[in-house]
């Protein structure tokens, strides 16, 4: 790394010494930008980089609540309002165990670069706690989101930040904060959250837009070789929204997935994973992958596995940051992947990274593969604002255009950079060229 990016990079040490993946996206990206960002010194004069790694505001806050026992519990929220140049903050609210400060400022830098990519007028920003939903009631997690938002609801607004759901925030947590938002507010202001309900000013096709936009970016890089995800076998991880609609989207285009995994292990289905047998499992009994396993007659569950030894030709990691790793990568090129595009947020640590883009494998980044969600949500924020309610068909042709576009928009600046075929390069640089033009047109701020 240059010597001044490094002094960049090593002030950012100094500012957040103990948040190692905040770290690692930051230095993720300086690196792969190191080009561009030497080559312009109008970003060096206006400090785009030292303010680009600053958030704008972090807010941190304490939840208190009563679970069903009546004891008094407490939790730790977070939202990390990023970069706002390019409109009002934008991105998830993930509750899970793992939940700190460090991951919730990584996964908001991602935001930023991701939110420009989808072409659409939204900042970045990310949110959450440590609370963990899983085997809690229904009137627990109502009682922690109510809680929850008490304090979130002075800090966001359909102008200001909008949140959204993540790891852990479903339908259901969607329904508590947005009912409890509308209570503190005295106002329906339904553009204050998205992944609502249809009935209440959600968007069809929101909940799939994740998976099956990351499955239309895979197809689109095959198209580059002349070929598509049809015939193809894939291995996913995770389970959850994610896992479950890219795989329903492969199955749609005529490729099959084989894997599905969770915290306790790894499914192997030789017959094609069942979605409709995995939402029943997942979104209605809220179980474990191994109950699929005991339900499918040809599949195995794998304690403690991971899905990665299996062959495959595409490798889709939806789980979460920092699953696949550079011996992972390894085992993939030999069991026959071409192709690794991530459906969960920095799934690949740099060694992996650094692995599949020094073999024949075609690495896809999260900020671009994984922007369907995000570009659905803010399809969502347009719907709310002109009080329109579109088709299904319309959010899904809507989607497939922005991912082509980001597909499109990743070769060409990467090939702009001369690094053609740098799905990483492309991604970075395109996400940030736009954010920091914008941020030099409108001043110091």
């Amino acid at each position: 790394m240059d010597a001044r990016l490094e002094a960049v990079y090593e002030e950012a040490l100094k500012r957040n010494p103990t948040q190692p993946e905040f770290q690692q996206a930051v230095r993720e990206v300086i690196e792969s930008l190191e080009t561009l960002l030497l080559s312009r010194t109008d970003y060096q004069d206006a400090a785009i980089l030292e303010r680009i790694i600053e958030p704008e505001r972090q807010i941190m806050f304490r939840v208190a609540w009563q679970d069903d026992s009546n004891k008094v519990r407490v939790n730790r929220g977070y939202r990390i309002q990023f970069n706002s140049t390019l409109g009002p903050y934008k991105g998830g609210l993930r509750f899970h165990p793992s939940v700190t400060l460090s991951v919730i400022k990584f996964l908001g830098f991602e935001q930023i670069f991701k939110n420009a990519l989808t072409g659409q007028s939204i900042g970045g920003g990310k949110g959450g706690s440590d609370f963990d939903p899983h085997g809690k009631s229904d009137n627990e997690v109502m009682r922690f989101c109510q809680a929850f938002m008490m304090e979130l609801s002075r800090h966001v607004g359909a102008d200001v930040d909008v949140p959204a759901g993540d790891i852990g925030v479903g339908a259901r947590e969607i329904g508590y904060l947005f009912g409890q938002y509308k209570r503190l507010a005295n106002r329906n202001e339904a553009g204050v959250i998205t992944g609502k309900g249809v009935g209440w000013g959600g968007s069809r096709g929101r909940t799939e837009a994740t998976g099956y936009g990351l499955v239309m970016f895979a197809n689109s890089m095959l198209a580059e070789l002349g070929e598509s995800v049809e015939g193809k076998t894939a291995v996913v991880s995770g389970s959850g929204n994610v896992a479950t609609y890219a795989i329903e989207k492969l199955h749609q285009l005529g490729g099959k997935a084989v894997s599905i995994s969770d915290s306790s292990g790894a499914v192997y289905d030789p017959d094609g994973i069942d979605v409709a047998l995995l939402k029943e499992i997942k979104e209605v009994r809220r179980g474990r992958v191994s109950e699929y396993a005991e339900l499918r007659p040809n599949a195995k569950f794998q304690a403690g596995q991971k899905v990665w030894g299996i062959p495959a030709d595409l490798a889709l990691p939806c789980a979460t940051q920092n699953e696949v790793h550079a011996n992972d990568v390894r085992t993939m090129r030999a069991n026959g992947v071409q192709l690794i595009a991530e459906g969960a947020n920095m799934p690949l640590t740099p060694g992996a990274i650094e692995t599949a883009q020094h073999s024949k494998i075609l690495y896809a980044p999260g900020k671009a593969a994984n922007a369907g969600g995000v570009a659905t949500s803010a399809l969502e924020m347009q719907q709310n604002a002109s009080l329109q309610s579109w088709p299904f068909a319309v959010v899904e042709e809507k989607l497939e255009a922005i991912m082509t576009d980001i597909h499109a928009t990743c070769l060409a600046t990467a090939a702009d950079l001369d690094e053609p075929g740098n799905y990483l390069v492309g991604a970075n640089a395109a996400g940030f060229m736009k954010v920091a033009d914008a941020m030099i047109e409108q001043g110091i701020v």
